[in-house]
């Protein structure tokens, strides 16, 4: 079989990077070839995201992860997210190389059209060990999702983020203030304890038999509070 040109492996990197695969482990000098432009299949596997692929031919393949594309640009300078910028650098790609613009990879994507989030990491990355520079940017990430979704109104379809409670039973009203400590009673009741704990356990609890187990869990309790509040009442007209 005939060996595909890398122009031609490289436009099988976005769909088909298991073919890639095949082709490789049949020419694996094509591995680290470059098109007219210096572009490599380890730029085409960072920029579509397929790390199975980028850890094969740097690892299995030795390809350099440093190979540069006539812009003087690594794979790294191809990273759209902070998952791929990581693997990249455990891989060897080295931070503190320049393109022909004088710029490293961090300074070139700290631009709002470029990956802003992908450079914060690189830069933790510069002066952090890996995991904690991931750590810290990730987290980041994760607080402007957050709060992004919070301003639209919604996360996961609960406003704000905010599960809603169940709906009380008819009849059944909850007043919320504050008590003095001799004034909250005894210990919470072991058996109520225990019924909730394996209800809220329960895979089933958001659907409409787990929440109507939580009505029934409910009007139990108040019932026995009535009947409590009931007989201390009557203990108080008797004495």
């Amino acid at each position: 079989m005939a060996a595909p040109s890398i122009d031609r492996l490289l436009n099988l990197v976005p769909d088909h990077p298991e073919q890639v695969l095949t082709q490789l482990h049949a020419h694996p000098t094509l591995a680290s070839q470059q098109d007219a432009h210096g572009y490599s299949l380890v730029h085409a596997a960072t920029s579509y995201d397929h790390a199975d692929l980028l850890r094969a031919l740097i690892i299995d393949l030795h390809v350099d992860p440093n190979i540069p594309d006539e812009d003087g640009e690594t794979a790294l300078f191809n990273a759209e997210t902070v998952d791929m910028a990581k693997q990249l650098l455990e891989l060897g790609v080295k931070l503190d190389l320049k393109n022909t613009d004088g710029q490293t990879a961090a300074e070139k994507l700290d631009d709002d059209d470029e990956q802003p989030l992908v450079a914060a990491y690189l830069r933790e990355a510069a002066s952090h060990p890996i995991p904690e520079a991931a750590a810290s940017v990730l987290s980041q990430t994760a607080r402007a999702e957050a709060s992004s979704a919070a301003q639209v109104g919604t996360v996961n379809g609960d406003a704000n983020g905010v599960h809603a409670p169940p709906p009380l039973p008819n009849g059944v009203k909850i007043e919320v203030g504050t008590m003095q400590q001799d004034e909250a009673g005894g210990e919470p009741d072991p058996e109520f304890r225990r019924r909730i704990e394996e209800l809220a356990a329960r895979e089933d609890f958001q659907t409409e038999e787990g929440q109507r187990e939580l009505r029934n869990l409910v009007e139990d309790a108040v019932s026995g509070l009535t009947q409590e509040g009931q007989g201390a009442a009557t203990r108080r007209r008797l004495g």
